[in-house]
């Protein structure tokens, strides 16, 4: 009895540590009367981004972090897009990566624009998320290496590639 109270804590250990966000969702942003993110100067919204990256670079991994003390990867995604898009048109952005893979549309690997999301399939049940910048990256907040840009072609997320979202936003 002892040994499998000690294998369900430790398997809900490592849940918890594997798992990308635990926060409760939040009301997701509508498509209507579109205007999305390739509308916007694809090289200016880079440039925002890598400008939001400088600030958290290295920033490390905290499930359900939203600070620079630790962060999650939906808490990144959920602050850039707070910070950088939302702002703009006053709304509200979902804090997990179950809510924000409900957002937009589907679009192909070879499709992405800046700004897209990205998802990945890292474990039976986990998911991770990340922002499309061009040329096979993306930032994302990593578990072992904290906040960072990665390559879509690396062989690891190459392989946990899930798909990629475009976002659209009210006008």
């Amino acid at each position: 009895m002892n040994f499998l109270l000690k294998l369900l804590l430790s398997l809900l250990f490592i849940l918890l540590i594997t798992a990308c966000s635990s926060a409760p969702p939040s009301p997701s942003i509508g498509s209507g009367g579109a205007k999305t993110n390739a509308q916007v100067s694809q090289s200016a919204l880079e440039e925002q981004l890598l400008t939001f990256y400088k600030g958290w670079k290295g920033v490390p991994y905290r499930l359900g972090g939203m600070s620079k003390r630790g962060v999650d990867c939906s808490g990144f995604v959920y602050l850039a897009y707070q910070q950088l898009l939302t702002k703009q048109v006053n709304s509200v952005f979902p804090r997990t990566t179950a809510d924000q893979v409900e957002l937009g549309r589907k679009v192909g690997k070879s499709q992405l624009k800046t700004g897209d999301l990205v998802f990945f399939k890292t474990g039976w049940s986990t998911r991770h998320v990340g922002i499309y910048l061009s040329d096979n990256r993306f930032l994302h907040a990593s578990t072992s290496q904290g906040v960072m840009i990665s390559r879509l072609d690396n062989s690891y997320w190459k392989q946990k590639y899930w798909q990629s979202r475009r976002l659209s936003f009210p006008t």
